[in-house]
C-alpha cells in the first residue's frame, strides 16, 4: 500500500475553481480506528461551506473535505480488533473529514454494518444525513407517535431521511417546505402529508392552516435567522425546535421570546461534526439498532440524487450549491 494516496484538495476560502486533486500522505489509523479504502463519499453543505471558508473544521480533523464514505476495512487498529469488523469487511461510516480521498480513517465507534442486500454506493448515503436526521428529530426533538412535525429543506439529504424517520415513528402530519413544485410532490412520494413551496406560498400561515390554528410539535431547520421568528409561532405548546444550519443568516431580527414563556417552547441548535466521539459512537449505536433494520425491511432508503466521479468534484458542490439536489449527492472514487 503507498504512503501517498489521491485527494481533493483546496485552500480555503476557495471557489469551485479551486478543487483539484492532489497527492497527501495516506493517514495511519489510530488505535481504535479502521481504515477504510474509500469507494463513495457524501458531499454535503458543510463541506461547500468548508471549501468557502464559512465552517472550519475542528481543530483535531483532517483538513481534506468529506464528512461520510463506504468503502472495504483494509487495516485496523489495535483497539478497534475483535469490534465485529476483518480487513476486507464493506463498511459505511461518520468521520470528521478525509472523505473526499482514497483512503479515509473511522473512529470503530462510527462504523456501520451495511444493510443486507445494500451496494456500497447506497451505503454511502446513510452515515451522515440518517445520523442528523435522527439526532435532531428522534434524540434532541423527541418526535412521538401522533405528533406534527415540520421539516424544512424537506428535498434535502437530510430532509428526505428526516421525512422517512418521521413516517416511521408515527408522525401524524409531516409537513414539509421546498423551493419547486417538483420538490414537493418528490417529498411526498417519500412520506410528507402536507408539501410548502416557501417561494410561492406563505409557509407559516399554510403551516397554521393545515394544523387548524395548533401549530406543530416538531420543527426541523436550516434555515435559522431569517425563519426564526415564524417558526416560533409555528410551533405548539410545547413544541420543540432543532436548528441544523444558519443558510438564511445567524441574526434574528425583532424576535418575540414570549413564545418561550406563553407555550413553554424548546429550541436546541447542533451540529454533529463538533460532537464528542463518545457521543458519536452513541448516535451510531441507536442507529444500529433503529435504523439498519428499518433499511433492510425497505421501510427506510438512501435517496441519492446524482453520483459524481471523483475529478468532477466541482460540479458536485455546484450542484449542491444550486439546490439542485433531490436527496444526496456522492463521489465516486
Amino acid at each position: 500500500m503507498s504512503s501517498i494516496m489521491r485527494a481533493v484538495t483546496v485552500k480555503p476560502p476557495g471557489g469551485l475553481a479551486d478543487l483539484a486533486i492532489g497527492t497527501i500522505p495516506r493517514p495511519s489509523p489510530r488505535a481504535d480506528q479502521l481504515l477504510v479504502k474509500v469507494a463513495f463519499a457524501g458531499l454535503n453543505r458543510a463541506d461547500t461551506l468548508q471549501r468557502s471558508g464559512a465552517y472550519p473544521p475542528p481543530a483535531d480533523a483532517p483538513a481534506t473535505m468529506g464528512l461520510e464514505v463506504s468503502g472495504e476495512v483494509v487495516e485496523i487498529g489495535a483497539e478497534a480488533q475483535g469490534k465485529g469488523f476483518k480487513v476486507g469487511d464493506n463498511v459505511c461510516g461518520l468521520v470528521g473529514g478525509g472523505g473526499y480521498a482514497e483512503y479515509c480513517a473511522i473512529n470503530i465507534g462510527n462504523v456501520l454494518q451495511i444493510p443486507r442486500g445494500f451496494s456500497l454506493e447506497q451505503a454511502a448515503a446513510i452515515p451522515e444525513v440518517f445520523m442528523t436526521a435522527y439526532q435532531a428529530l428522534i434524540h434532541i426533538s423527541q418526535l412521538k407517535k401522533g405528533e406534527d412535525a415540520l421539516i424544512h429543506a424537506g428535498a434535502s439529504g437530510v430532509g428526505t431521511a428526516a421525512i422517512q424517520l418521521a413516517k416511521s415513528w408515527g408522525a401524524r402530519r409531516i409537513i414539509v417546505t421546498a423551493g419547486t413544485d417538483a420538490k414537493c410532490a418528490f417529498t411526498k412520494s417519500l412520506g410528507a402529508t402536507h408539501a410548502i413551496n416557501y417561494k410561492t406560498t406563505d409557509w407559516k400561515s399554510e403551516v397554521l392552516a393545515i394544523t387548524e390554528k395548533r401549530g406543530v410539535d416538531v420543527i426541523i431547520d436550516f434555515v435559522a435567522g431569517s425563519y426564526f421568528n415564524s417558526n416560533l409561532e409555528a410551533l405548539a405548546v410545547d413544541g420543540r425546535m432543532t436548528i441544523l444550519a444558519l443558510l438564511g443568516g445567524p441574526v434574528v431580527e425583532k424576535a418575540t421570546i414570549g413564545h418561550f414563556l406563553r407555550k413553554r417552547l424548546r429550541v436546541e441548535g447542533s451540529t454533529l461534526r463538533s460532537r464528542s466521539k463518545e457521543y458519536q459512537a452513541q448516535l451510531a449505536e441507536l442507529i444500529r439498532r433503529d435504523c439498519i433494520p428499518k433499511f433492510e425491511s425497505g421501510e427506510l432508503r438512501p435517496v441519492i440524487d446524482t453520483v459524481y466521479a471523483f475529478e468532477d468534484i466541482a460540479k458536485g458542490h455546484q450542484h449542491l450549491e444550486e439546490d439542485k439536489s433531490l436527496g444526496k449527492v456522492l463521489l465516486r472514487l
